[in-house]
């Protein structure tokens, strides 16, 4: 890992410009699952911080991306960009980002250079069915986890299979492992998002629901409601909600078990990754602490 901070410290000093600089060194630099990933992965070839640092500096670029798009003041507990220095600042430091990781990604092999530049594209596919889905309440969960694939799960499944093809190792069994790793993951976060209280959170709890998304917990509780029920559950959403009906939401979904199932599924979907890696300790480890993250 210090190998992949020291590439990420060099390409933001080639970018040679003290305000990039200057905003990067604000930002937190999050648990880096990604870079992770592949040095577990590639662990046997010299180039894998490097490819770790350009996917790091994509997942940076994504981010600062989506706090514009999600008007979010914070980002891990701290001051956004996007709040700090406008919108405009924010999405021209993503695009610094975003070009300077491709013009790296050009030196690596055809094959790996694809797979994560294919993955950008389906990452801002993800980004744009989630603000179309947020128009209105989404009560369907295929439409949901699609989009979640996408939004997420794209860029791990595609650090994995890029990891593999490094060292030569099966990009299906690698592939699956990050695809299942990435929606697990982000399942687990949405849950989180409802039962976490804001100090740990660093944000509002419950936040998803206000900015229009229909998480998994959601979808399932409205599946459950009766008809009087979803139209209240209807009526609150995107919308700031009161003690109240924050403390109603969550009773319902208590008594209708809507959380367990969410994560009933996240634990289905690492059961899945771990039978595809399982003599892959460190890689198994990943998914057992992700997993275990307390709801």
């Amino acid at each position: 890992m210090e190998r992949v901070e020291h590439e990420i410290a060099r390409m933001i000093q080639e970018i040679d410009y003290d305000e990039v600089n200057h905003l990067l060194e604000m930002l937190n630099s999050g648990k880096r699952l990604r870079a992770k990933l592949i040095l577990k992965i590639a662990s046997s070839d010299e180039r894998a911080p490097l490819l770790a640092a350009i996917v790091e500096l994509i997942h940076s670029a994504s981010l600062l991306h989506d706090d514009v798009i999600d008007e979010s003041n914070t980002r891990r507990g701290v001051a956004s960009v996007n709040a700090t220095d406008g919108s405009k600042i924010a999405v021209m430091l993503g695009d610094i980002l975003y070009s300077k990781a491709f013009s790296e990604l050009v030196s690596f092999d055809r094959d790996i250079a694809k797979v994560i530049a294919s993955s950008v594209t389906a990452l801002s596919k993800g980004e744009m069915q989630d603000v179309k889905l947020a128009e209105e309440f989404n009560s369907d969960e295929d439409k949901y986890l699609d989009m979640l694939y996408f939004k997420t799960a794209t860029l791990i499944e595609a650090s994995a299979i890029a990891a593999a093809l490094l060292v030569g190792k099966d990009i299906q069994k690698y592939g699956l492992y990050g695809r299942n790793l990435g929606l697990s993951f982000q399942i687990i976060d949405d849950i989180l998002d409802i039962t976490s209280d804001d100090s740990t959170l660093g944000k509002p709890s419950m936040n998803d629901f206000v900015e229009g998304k229909c998480t998994l917990p959601y979808i399932y509780l409205y599946q459950d409601l009766n008809d009087s029920d979803k139209k209240r559950l209807v009526s609150l959403h995107a919308k700031s909600i009161t003690k109240e009906d924050s403390l109603w939401i969550k009773e319902k979904m208590e008594e209708n078990e809507s959380v367990e199932r969410a994560f009933k599924l996240a634990h289905e979907l690492s059961h899945e990754a771990m039978e595809a890696v399982q003599d892959d300790d460190a890689l198994v480890s990943i998914l057992e602490t992700m997993i275990k993250r307390s709801y």
